[in-house]
């Protein structure tokens, strides 16, 4: 009994779709989704795997089984048919990646409109010069992020990062702290403000699934919430330097408590206690309130001093 063409034709096409769809999502090639604006980026990435491990069994199939079906028989020397165009097949292997790259572009424009991309946010330090007008004279910004406060239910929390040569560094506005890596508290907005101190950098978390430049001499913002608590590389995305690769640095998403702690332990000291601080900047202090823990120290007291013949 032989089968028609087009009923192998749909079980193949079958086929392929379904391992098409399984390799999509269990391809596991991308790293962990450490943020809500992730899983956007990932359901594109998927999609575009389907897509191309569709296209790679089509062809690559075609491929074999042509190998397989017309190859020369012993012996046989005669010529193959001159086949010289093939209109149909023509306009279907270009209408087909047509139709797939304005599916994608559609796909992949309104994620990142999702993602912000179309409406960054204007940071508050932002000097006027780096902010446009569109057609519309609405304000943009360079960056990418949905608005960090869009619920106006959390304040989200600024951090001012600068890239450098090779390093970055990380200050919080709020409580003054300066760090060397970024930590952030889990389900709470960040907004970062990036610039860069030297050369061109990117400031790029791949778990985050963002990326954004670091520009000399403008701000760009960067908004995101990490929803997985873990630590995370900071990578510089951008060719630097000589040591472009050592420019690394650690994203930590912690809960509230271990953040909180994080926090209270680095703040800077409000209020220098002159006995326990090793190096103070006597501008601003008289001079008997500077000199006062030295002479304790050196047992100098009113009977002492009284004793002393002033000129």
């Amino acid at each position: 009994m032989k089968i028609p063409s087009n009923i192998i034709t749909l079980i193949v096409g079958v086929v392929i779709t379904l391992i098409s769809l399984w390799f999509g999502q269990n391809h596991g090639l991308m790293p962990v989704a450490a943020s809500y604006d992730a899983t956007q980026v990932d359901g594109i990435f998927n999609f575009m795997a389907s897509i191309a491990m569709g296209l790679f069994l089509l062809v690559e199939g075609t491929l074999v089984f042509c190998l397989i079906k017309f190859r020369r028989r012993p012996n046989d020397q005669t010529d193959g048919p001159p086949i010289e165009g093939n209109v149909p097949l023509e306009i279907f292997w270009t209408a087909i990646p047509t139709v797939i790259v304005f599916i994608l572009a559609l796909y992949s424009f309104e994620v990142y409109s999702n993602m912000g991309g179309l409406d960054p946010i204007i940071s508050s330090d932002t000097p006027p010069q780096q902010i446009a007008m569109d057609s519309n004279h609405k304000q943009v910004a360079l960056g990418i992020g949905t608005s960090a406060n869009e619920s106006g239910e959390i304040a989200p929390l600024m951090v001012k990062v600068q890239g450098m040569q090779y390093a970055w560094v990380f200050t919080y506005p709020e409580t003054g702290i300066i760090s060397g890596e970024l930590h952030v508290p889990k389900n709470r907005p960040v907004q970062l403000t990036i610039a860069a101190t030297d050369v061109l950098h990117a400031f790029w978390v791949p778990q985050l699934r963002l990326k954004q430049d670091a520009i000399p001499g403008r701000n760009a913002v960067l908004a995101f919430t990490a929803n997985r608590e873990g630590d995370y590389p900071i990578v510089c995305a951008e060719l630097c330097g000589a040591f472009h690769g050592g420019m690394k640095s650690v994203l930590h998403v912690e809960d509230e408590e271990t953040y909180a702690q994080w926090e209270e332990t680095n703040k800077p000291i409000q209020k220098a206690s002159l006995d326990e601080t090793v190096a103070v900047n006597p501008e601003n202090i008289s001079r008997e309130k500077f000199l006062r823990p030295y002479a304790h120290k050196m047992g100098i007291n009113k009977e002492t001093l009284a004793r002393v013949h002033h000129p």
